[in-house]
């Protein structure tokens, strides 16, 4: 549905809760990583961009403290006082905005009682960051509502801080950074050590980005996350009596593993060798992209697969299936999985005139191969968030 006609049926069933239209809605997008996976706490470098998939949050405010929250989509509402804001046990989607105003009232930033109706198009559970979206539209809300300016980066590292404490996920800065700094016609390089970022053009004409979701669940990334994470230390630990001055696999070079790798163990190895030449591979992918080089950031994608398949290990049979169906077509740029790993989504490079074979050749093959019929979803890169309505 074209984003007019969900504002307007947006402010129509605010009215209808709340008796009144709203005074503004504030929209946010949500996220696919490109290229640049498990590499974010290795302070390295990520790819993505925001999606024309989004979360409208309609507010207006009111006299006192009290917060009322509606979600169209789930038909339910909840209650929070802004004197008081406590994590909710029950209806676990108002944590994101009570999570945003509590650590914007932390920072001494005045917010009033408000009616909030939220609604949104991103998929929930497919890895396209519909939390990170719902924070940072609740953010952009609350700001044009109470009239504070806040740079977009602050912004950003306000959200992942809220969904650290209140939706208690210990996210990396990615999915709040694109969702509210992301260029339209861009993929965003960001550096997760410094967090300096480069809008990357992204050709709109002749190219699809294509979101196949496998709808299988990721049943093992918080134990084997951890794992990943512990061995990616173990092998800076190592590697530090070797090179001088690295602090993360971010500081490590192919050379420097070549010449020094013989002295991890083999896993760990493994594990380093995908983050180090993962980075490589985003850097090589901001270069394609800058020179218009659309076949080499394609094969750029499928070496990620490729590696985080056989050397990191985060892979599954479903995303294999889809990235290989994906590979057989022809227009198809590349193709490899995205977000942590064990199920979620895969995400392709597809050039216009193959779209139609892509959308019908890949579901049927993953259910014939799976028995499960997927969700394929074709994007293009959106900017990030703003206001959209506004009285």
């Amino acid at each position: 549905m074209p984003l007019q006609n969900r504002i307007s049926l947006l402010k129509n069933k605010f009215a209808e809760v709340f008796g009144a239209y709203p005074k503004l809605i504030a929209r946010a997008p949500g996220r696919v990583n490109l290229i640049g996976e498990h590499t974010d706490y290795n302070d390295g470098y990520v790819l993505p961009i925001a999606i024309d998939r989004d979360i409208l949050v309609a507010v207006s405010p009111v006299s006192g403290s009290n917060v009322s929250v509606f979600s169209v989509d789930f038909e339910r509402s909840a209650e929070f006082s802004m004197a008081d804001i406590k994590r909710e046990v029950k209806d676990t989607w108002s944590n994101y905005p009570r999570g945003v105003a509590f650590k914007l009232l932390e920072k001494g930033i005045a917010l009033s009682g408000a009616n909030m109706a939220i609604q949104g198009n991103v998929p929930l559970g497919s890895g396209l960051s519909s939390s990170a979206a719902l924070e940072v539209a609740c953010a952009m809300a609350f700001q044009a509502m109470a009239g504070f300016e806040m740079p977009g980066l602050e912004m950003a590292l306000l959200c992942q801080a809220a969904e650290h404490e209140f939706a208690g996920v210990n996210c990396g800065i990615m999915d709040q950074f694109v969702s509210r700094l992301g260029v339209k016609d861009h993929a965003l390089f960001i550096d997760c050590r410094t967090l300096e970022f480069e809008p990357v053009p992204l050709p709109a004409e002749n190219i699809k980005v294509v979101v196949s979701n496998t709808l299988k669940k990721h049943s093992l990334v918080a134990s084997e996350y951890n794992t990943r994470r512990s061995q990616c230390e173990e092998a800076v630990a190592v590697l530090k009596n070797h090179i001088n001055g690295i602090t993360a696999l971010r500081d490590v070079t192919p050379a420097d593993l070549h010449a020094h790798g013989g002295n991890l163990s083999p896993i760990v190895r493994k594990r380093a060798e995908h983050v180090v030449s993962e980075n490589a591979r985003v850097l090589a992918s901001v270069e394609s992209l800058k020179q218009g080089d659309i076949k080499h950031f394609g094969e750029l994608m499928n070496q990620s697969h490729d590696s985080l398949r056989d050397l990191y290990e985060v892979s599954c049979d479903e995303l294999d299936i889809m990235v290989e169906a994906a590979r057989k077509i022809p227009g198809v740029y590349g193709s490899r999985m995205t977000g942590g790993g064990f199920g979620g989504c895969t995400v392709s490079l597809v050039a216009d005139a193959a779209l139609d074979a892509f959308l019908e050749t890949v579901p049927k093959e993953y259910q014939s191969r799976t028995s499960i019929i997927p969700e394929l979803y074709v994007c293009a890169p959106e900017s990030g968030a703003g206001i959209v309505s506004k009285d």
